[in-house]
């Protein structure tokens, strides 16, 4: 069970501040600009269009890549409609995360309060995601693997940095957040840390990484999409590590979790293997794997949950162990292969220093 005591480092501020440089990623990146923009007449035309999008339980719907556009008559009217449905709404692809960002650098511009109050609706809904446990799921929604706790695409760690940087009093969230919202914020941390330990694998009695999601009752991994199955993951688990070791005066806990991950990342390089492109018979660019040591060692998506054994899958849910035993769609429209884990191996070194 959870309780206060349990864990209580926050992270440095210095790396809480990078939160101010983060995108509306959904929107391509496109509405990051530098802070004399926030304000500007072509960002009040954004922001209309940002507000309009945000549905009533204070979530937005992911992958709006139109905010810059003129809404016609007809789109405004389609838009006001869908806001009381919260089906959409969610923190995947970094919806929600990133608009609360947007709207916050908008207050801190204009001092419009229409933008505090939508930061503070986007609040209460990401509150209303997370579970008792500290997972947060990925969508309003109350069926099918959108209610497992959800650390794909970074969707929880997004959550956590942002609920962090409230609690320690980001200059962002000046005027806009008051105490009873830090302290809120820090409880929200601090069980998301409780859920991110408790759901690390252990294999054969010792600590792994984890799966992309996790079943919001038993903390197992889960099942997502077809091709997402059950598995441990060489990409999710990299933000999760990193975000322990950013941790200021790192519990027993913590450095055990940490030092079985850097584990499990050294064990289940690969050094022997590379994802080649080349053009294919039907003239298409296409992906494969072959024998190479040139440049950097991989980690897969997916390893087996008790052999490590990376594997790869399509539509059908059928585990497979090279890319050419997938169909096209899959094999070149999914990240099945990351070199992030280099990231988190050179952070350790330092980190090792620095915590014994």
């Amino acid at each position: 069970m959870y309780t206060k005591r349990f864990i209580v480092p926050i992270l440095l501020f210095a790396i809480v501040s990078t939160i101010q440089a983060q995108t509306l990623r959904n929107a391509g990146g496109t509405l990051f600009q530098d802070s004399a923009w926030y304000g500007t007449p072509q960002s009040l035309h954004v922001a209309s269009n940002v507000l309009l999008l945000q549905h009533d339980n204070g979530g937005w719907p992911k992958n709006i890549k139109f905010y810059k556009d003129t809404l016609s008559a007809d789109q405004i009217t389609k838009y006001q409609a869908e806001k009381e449905d919260p089906e959409e709404t969610t923190i995947d692809n970094g919806a929600t995360y990133s608009e609360m960002l947007f709207v916050a650098k908008m207050y801190q511009a204009t001092k419009d309060c229409q933008y505090k109050t939508a930061f503070l609706k986007g609040l209460s809904f990401l509150h209303s995601l997370q579970y008792a446990n500290g997972g947060f799921k990925q969508f309003a929604r109350n069926k099918g693997y959108y209610t497992h706790i959800t650390f794909n695409d970074n969707a929880m760690l997004n959550a956590m940095l942002l609920m962090n940087a409230i609690a320690v009093g980001n200059p962002l969230f000046a005027g806009i957040t008051e105490k009873k919202d830090q302290a809120e914020a820090k409880a929200s941390f601090e069980k998301g840390l409780d859920c991110i330990l408790k759901t690390q694998y252990v294999q054969n009695g010792r600590k792994t990484v984890w799966c992309a999601q996790h079943d919001e009752k038993t903390l197992l991994p889960a099942k997502a999409r077809a091709y997402e199955l059950p598995s441990l993951s060489g990409s999710e688990s990299v933000g999760l590590v990193q975000l322990l070791m950013d941790l200021k005066n790192p519990s027993k806990a913590v450095k055990e979790a940490v030092e079985g991950a850097i584990a499990w990342f050294e064990a289940t390089r690969i050094h022997d293997h590379r994802v080649q492109l080349f053009t294919n018979a039907e003239g298409k660019l296409d992906r494969r794997w072959v024998e190479s040591t040139e440049g950097n060692d991989l980690w897969a998506r997916f390893y087996e949950l008790d052999t490590n054994k990376p594997f790869v899958c399509d539509r059908d849910g059928i585990i497979k162990y090279d890319l050419s035993e997938i169909g096209y769609e899959r094999r070149n429209g999914y990240g099945w292969y990351t070199d992030t884990p280099l990231k988190v191996l050179e952070k350790y070194l330092k980190w090792k220093k620095i915590n014994g």
